[in-house]
């Protein structure tokens, strides 16, 4: 890596050049006040090739459907898995439970670890622990064992989970955002759709450890697709989580000494300057000054060697936390995940024990859900883009994250009441048809909302979406966690009526959460980066 190098401008200005004048801040020294997701870089991803970019989302979206169905492989059959190593309802329930609490947040590794050294390597290194994990999920002889291997499991295939929305967010600008991010949406939705019925069918045909070779296959196709076909799309001038490395470096009293013989302290190089307006948007002229320093982005930046303290996830997640409009915006994903892997679970225990089903028929029921939750996600994604043009469009040009959640408006009003229905339909053991088609509704109105919100986390923390999306990865899957830790205890208590009821209130909550933040979150945003551009984070 780097140290930044200050030369004498030169006469052609280069795409990677920053100016550090009255008028343009340093690329190091710079907070939310540069649009720092426009920062003109080497080989934009932005203006790749048509190609370049589908094969690229080809291979994210593919490494992701793999990775979601691995959480839900197994529930069809858990009773096969329970019988064969005397395992409990409980311990069962814990390997469904280590899985999503390590999936929810060891992305805060990865995606600290891919801000500093790129996206490929992650992926290369996630793919490698998701084989290994998965190896040994098919060779495991107890319950025990099986726990922990899920854990292991689990740590290799969040960071595609984590990372692929940044990678996403690499590749395309804001205006497309929302429509290629439910496109992409579709196949982590496809996972845990098709992932029931390929682990049920597999199961009734081979036992249940076929489900776990199954994985391995997948993944070494996904580790040799990363390693031959993938070219990263980290470009470390657009991470605030680097440049924060660099300012670091600069602020820590090392001199940056330019060939004229002029000294630039890291203390003094953010003094005096304005805050500029996007970098690729300024006129650019065909020279500059010779007592002028520029910043370049050149070759020499390898060398630099970052500490450890600069792949520290717990700022970057903790500058995410510092923001309200992030807080409730997490809690209200987590809630939706949280009640989607509820009802999948529970779901599969009601299609057993009432209405007597075996693996492959619980896995064809669970294909519903994923179903409307595909549907949802392609159409949610569109929709979101549509809405945010027009409000730019009515707003001068000028547009604002919070627009984004205007288009999760059309799901509120159905969500809870298809939620009250499947609990009752559950409860009074109506036709399965109706609970199939009650499952495509929620999945369809549910991921709505979902995609909506996590959109909006993206475009609401620029240069921060790895950390962003890693941090509701770790929301997300700790309300999981407890969700299936207490869903046996309160589906038998309650009852699938009671308990979905419960839910159903706990939704209209996280309906208001969404609600609050689209009219306070600009102010919110607002107020936080007055106080980080303040403090310097």
């Amino acid at each position: 890596m780097a140290s930044p190098t200050v030369a004498d401008a030169p006469s052609v200005p280069e795409p990677t050049t920053l100016r550090q004048d009255a008028d343009v801040e340093s690329s190091v020294g710079t907070t939310s006040s540069t649009d720092i997701e426009h920062v003109a870089v080497s080989d934009d991803p932005r203006q790749w090739s048509y190609a370049r970019k589908t094969t690229t989302l080809c291979i994210v979206s593919l490494a992701t459907m793999v990775s979601a169905s691995a959480s839900n492989i197994q529930n069809p059959s858990n009773s096969l898995i329970e019988a064969n190593l005397n395992a409990t309802s409980s311990q069962i329930s814990w390997t469904l439970a280590a899985f999503l609490i390590i999936q929810g947040n060891f992305p805060l590794i990865w995606s600290a670890a891919s801000e500093i050294k790129g996206r490929k390597p992650v992926y290369l290194m996630a793919s490698a622990l998701f084989m290994v994990g998965s190896a040994a999920l098919a060779l495991c002889q107890t319950i025990n064992v099986m726990i922990g291997m899920r854990a292991v499991q689990a740590a290799g295939s969040c960071a595609v989970m984590a990372i692929s929305a940044a990678t996403l967010a690499d590749i395309y600008d804001t205006h497309e955002r929302g429509t290629m991010m439910g496109v992409f949406f579709a196949a982590p939705l496809l996972g845990p759709a098709i992932g029931p019925i390929l682990g049920g069918s597999l199961s009734q045909a081979f036992g249940w450890r076929a489900s776990f070779y199954f994985l391995l296959i997948c993944e070494v196709v996904i580790f040799m697709s990363f390693l031959i076909l993938f070219k990263d799309t980290y470009r470390r001038e657009r991470s605030l989580t680097y440049c924060s490395a660099l300012q670091r470096l600069v602020t820590s009293k090392e001199l940056i000494q330019s060939p004229n013989g002029s000294i630039i302290d890291g203390h003094e190089s953010g003094k005096d300057q304005t805050q500029p307006q996007d970098i690729e948007k300024q006129p650019q002229t065909p020279s500059v000054t010779d007592n002028t320093s520029v910043i370049t982005s050149t070759p020499g930046l390898d060398d630099v060697k970052l500490s450890i303290r600069d792949i520290n996830p717990f700022p970057p997640y903790f500058r995410i936390l510092s923001r309200k409009n992030n807080v409730v915006i997490l809690i209200a994903n987590g809630l939706v995940f949280g009640f989607t892997y509820c009802l999948s679970y529970t779901c599969s225990r009601t299609l057993a024990n009432t209405y007597g089903y075996k693996a492959f028929p619980i896995g064809l029921v669970l294909l519903c859900l994923g179903i409307g939750s595909i549907f949802g996600s392609v159409l949610s994604g569109r929709w979101s883009d549509r809405v945010l043009a027009k409000m730019t469009e009515a707003n001068g040009g000028k547009w604002e994250a919070e627009m984004r959640l205007e288009s999760s408006k059309l799901a509120m009003l159905w969500l809870p009441p298809f939620v009250v229905g499947y609990a009752w339909v559950c409860e009074k053991h109506v036709n399965v048809a109706v609970i199939c088609i009650l499952l495509v509704l929620i999945g369809f109105s549910s991921i709505w909302m979902y995609t909506s919100t996590l959109a909006y986390l993206v475009d609401a923390n620029p240069g921060r979406s790895c950390p962003a999306v890693a941090t509701n990865s770790s929301f997300r899957g700790s309300i999981a966690f407890v969700s299936v830790l207490v869903a046996v205890p309160l589906q038998d208590a309650l009852g699938d009526g009671g308990l979905y009821t419960a839910w159903a209130a706990v939704l209209v909550g996280m309906e208001l959460l969404v609600l609050l933040v689209l009219q306070k979150g600009e102010s919110w945003r607002r107020e936080s980066e007055e106080r980080e551009l303040k403090s310097g984070n």
